[in-house]
């Protein structure tokens, strides 16, 4: 765990947030004490959505445009 002061953690906060790896942390003193820390976030787990992902897992049973008549003022 990295150790930085409150006025150094001012001037440098973007480059120390870029230089985080996953996990890491940085401990911010003012006047001895620990005021904050600096935690790096994992990334996600979750693999991104892919388009077309879903295909096939829609049945439609029947069409059924009755109830398009209600959006007929809005429809060109």
């Amino acid at each position: 765990m990295a150790q930085i002061t409150l006025e150094e953690a001012q001037l440098r906060l973007p480059e120390l947030i870029a230089g985080l790896q996953p996990g890491e942390e940085v401990q911010i003193f003012s006047k001895n004490r620990a005021v904050a820390r600096l935690i790096a976030e994992a990334p996600p787990t979750r693999k991104p959505r892919q388009p077309g992902s879903a295909v096939g897992t829609l049945v439609i049973l029947a069409d059924d445009e009755t109830h398009l008549k209600d959006f007929g003022d809005y429809m060109p």
